[in-house]
């Protein structure tokens, strides 16, 4: 028999970034509010002191820091009419477990997007007509705008103390930083991270071209800082332990360091660690939730009833409690009805790694996850898509998150894989190496969609989410024209070699290689019921009191990571929630 607890007036289901800011600010509004987190707790100390959390083959390899497969997946396949099967070993992306989440072990990026990434088919319509967009596209606008949520990012970017340079101060452009950005209020929170050896060469090889780079924002502190809730934090060691790894230093922007030793003293709120939120439960109208079941760490079933329930889990894991609990009607890519589950993207990505002589000391050991050099000379409005024959911007970046021998160590093409010979290439060229990244946009499909398995169970009985997708034309045709970008600054910096090629026509979505954690979209964001999951404020259409923040609210994916987007959407739903919501519980939200 399940155990029921007492109502509470919110229920979060997950404390990752999103979890912890609506925790935060919705127990500042006078709510009582309950946390449930799958996986364990975890603080800075002890969880990640030294030197364990630096061990490569636990956090790397062991996947210490990341959701167990074993207990709950998705299935993958290419195609509609394919087999899907089970994820069974992190490879293309990585979610996290554990208190803080993806934002635990996440490198450190920290981007807004641009103006127009939020207007996408809007601008695309203007500039090249309606024809333009494929016939099998299904890309749509933001229901927000850059304006409205700019005072948002700035508060994330302030709450996690972001080190970076302004290039539009209220609208005045700011020299060194990125000259394509939207107007911001104020500069970020610190000044650029140091650079290391492969971002200053970036930087000069893209001002001899011609182009506009800037210091990438980065969640990686370049000095002391306290932030608006008082959380103390220290300027980054270059231990190299982001990616992967929570931070001993409490250097790193993290739910952890930055939101969660104020949410602890907060006595409106409780943390339950260990509890697997198994489906949202609705009365018998549908149209109304009255808490969630879930699993704790002693195997129990309990109910949590509560006046509202926030989805914070990560972005696949929303739409797999919407479909599993009856929230919204599943999507139909043969008719292309239903909105929970339409419109799953991902991120494209590619890599150039340069070979130098042992006069260039790039020494790859010290990292730092999310600093280093960018542009957005080819992004947003920036990128001609009638020239360049493809939908959707991107950037080229040099970062240096730190290598190792566990990770992996890059050797120039045609090194045997094992020996002697593999041996002396390592040491020949471990310290004389640094990459360049090219990243793009991945836009939206009829057929990449998200649904449940009709064949796979987790460990609890529940249908597996299963994925639809595989790599488009249109991202095929960016990662070519990305990659010839990178390697004209390769060819500025003349090494001794370099490896590593775009995709080819007929490229297959590989999901044994890590890519990028930015899985998004499934239960997207929009202004109309018939083609979106929520609305502008992240609420759902069908149950009202029902919210769903995460990046699944993305129609598509921009050429940015996701982090800094979904960190403003977080403190914009929890505003809305608190300057609208309350005053009218239950009812959807109309703006004031």
């Amino acid at each position: 028999m399940a155990i029921d607890k007492e109502e509470v007036d919110a229920v979060i289901v997950g404390m990752g970034w999103t979890g912890a800011i609506l925790a935060k600010e919705l127990t500042e509004a006078g709510l009582r509010v309950v946390g449930l987190e799958r996986g364990p707790d975890r603080d800075t100390q002890p969880a990640f002191s030294y030197p364990r959390v630096v061990d490569e083959l636990e956090g790397s390899v062991h996947r210490r820091y990341l959701q167990s497969l074993s207990q709950e997946t998705v299935t993958i396949r290419h195609g509609i009419r394919d087999t899907a099967h089970p994820y069974r070993q992190m490879g293309s992306f990585k979610p996290g477990t554990g208190v803080g989440g993806a934002g635990e072990h996440w490198s450190g990026c920290n981007f807004r997007p641009l103006p127009e990434d939020l207007k996408l088919k809007t601008m695309l319509v203007e500039r090249f007509g309606q024809n333009f967009i494929p016939e099998d596209m299904t890309i749509q606008d933001f229901p927000v705008t850059y304006d409205e949520l700019e005072p948002f990012f700035d508060k994330f970017e302030y709450v996690g103390g972001i080190s970076g340079k302004a290039g539009n101060i209220k609208g005045v452009l700011q020299e060194g930083g990125n000259p394509f950005e939207g107007p911001r209020s104020r500069d970020y929170a610190l000044p650029p991270q140091k650079e290391f050896l492969g971002s200053e060469m970036f930087r000069k090889a893209a001002t001899e071209l011609g182009w506009n780079p800037y210091p990438i924002p980065s969640a990686n502190l370049s000095g002391p800082y306290v932030n608006p809730y008082g959380c103390q934090m220290g300027p980054c060691n270059f231990c190299g332990f982001c990616s992967d790894y929570g931070c001993l230093n409490y250097s790193k922007s993290t739910p952890n360091a930055c939101i969660m030793p104020a949410l602890r003293q907060e006595q409106l709120f409780e943390l339950r660690a260990n509890a697997h939120v198994l489906k949202v439960n609705l009365d018998s109208t549908g149209k109304k939730a009255v808490g969630v079941t879930y699993m704790d760490a002693q195997g129990r079933e309990v109910n949590q009833p509560a006046g509202m329930v926030i989805l914070c889990a990560f972005s696949l894991y929303n739409v797999h409690l919407m479909l599993l609990s009856g929230i919204g009607q599943p999507y139909d890519p043969e008719t292309g009805e239903g909105v929970v589950g339409k419109n799953y993207a991902y991120q494209n990505l590619n890599r150039l790694t340069m070979f130098f002589d042992k006069d260039v000391q790039a020494n790859g050991f010290i990292g730092t996850g999310g600093s280093g050099h960018t542009m957005d000379d080819f992004n947003g409005k920036q990128l001609d898509a009638s020239e360049s024959g493809f939908v959707g911007g991107g950037i080229v970046w040099a970062r240096q998150p730190g290598a190792g021998p566990v990770r992996g160590i890059s050797v120039p093409s045609g090194t045997p894989g094992w020996g002697t010979a593999w041996k002396q290439a390592v040491t020949d060229n471990f310290r004389h190496q640094y990459y360049f990244e090219v990243q793009g946009a991945c836009m939206s499909y009829r057929d990449a969609y998200l649904d449940l398995d009709p064949t796979y169970k987790d460990g609890f009985g529940r249908p597996l989410l299963r994925m639809t997708f595989n790599w488009h034309d249109n991202e095929i045709k960016a990662s070519q024209y990305f990659v010839d970008r990178g390697k004209q600054l390769v060819d500025v910096l003349n090494p001794l070699s370099f490896t590593g090629d775009a995709k080819t026509p007929g490229t297959k979505y590989n999901t044994t290689q890590y890519q990028s954690t930015h899985a998004v979209g499934g239960a997207i964001m929009g202004d109309n019921p018939k083609d979106s999951a929520i609305n502008r404020y992240l609420q759902t259409w069908d149950v009202p009191n029902v919210f769903a923040v995460g990046a699944n609210a993305f129609p598509q994916n921009n050429g940015y990571n996701p982090t800094g987007l979904l960190g403003g959407l977080a403190y914009w739903a929890a505003n809305n929630i608190r300057e609208i919501y309350l005053k009218n519980p239950g009812q959807p939200m109309v703006d004031a």
